[in-house]
């Protein structure tokens, strides 16, 4: 992993989008996710509620064809390692929502640690409403390192 040039990396890929899609958010898919991720709260099971939304996970099931750029340089044996999600809320996300999304990478970074270095490339996906206001972003983190 010595010859990974993260701060080349990181400048030829940062912030440049590489894939975009549109979809409609699916009411029963998200009472779906809520209920099999164990949620209780009314907002998320109940249709009926006044203020039904996607429960606060319900954005990491919406995956892009890509998880990196087609140019992407392969980094230690290829495979990665799911680094952990994070999602950052900027309105609820509600059923019938017409989304347009873009996909970019959000960093890369490196970390030592007992089993030697490891590359964290973060994929970040975010969803714009109809009038282009961010809803949320998803931040996927893959782990790369030799084995």
């Amino acid at each position: 992993m010595a010859d990974v040039d993260i701060a080349g990396l990181r400048e030829q890929y940062v912030g440049t989008i590489f894939q975009e899609l549109d979809l409609v958010v699916d009411g029963d898919r998200m009472l779906e996710w809520a209920i099999s991720c164990g949620e209780t709260d009314p907002r998320y099971i109940d249709p009926e509620h006044p203020d039904f939304q996607a429960s606060t996970s319900f954005p990491t099931h919406i995956n892009a064809a890509r998880m990196l750029p087609d140019d992407f340089k392969e980094i230690g044996s290829g495979r990665g390692i799911d680094g952990g999600k994070s999602i950052e809320w900027h309105r609820p996300m509600r059923a019938g929502d017409a989304l347009h999304a873009t996909v970019q990478i959000g960093d890369i970074y490196a970390k030592t640690g007992r089993s030697g270095t490891m590359v964290f490339i973060v994929n970040r996906m975010s969803f714009y409403d109809g009038s282009n206001e961010l809803v949320a972003t998803v931040d996927w983190r893959m782990i790369r390192q030799d084995v």
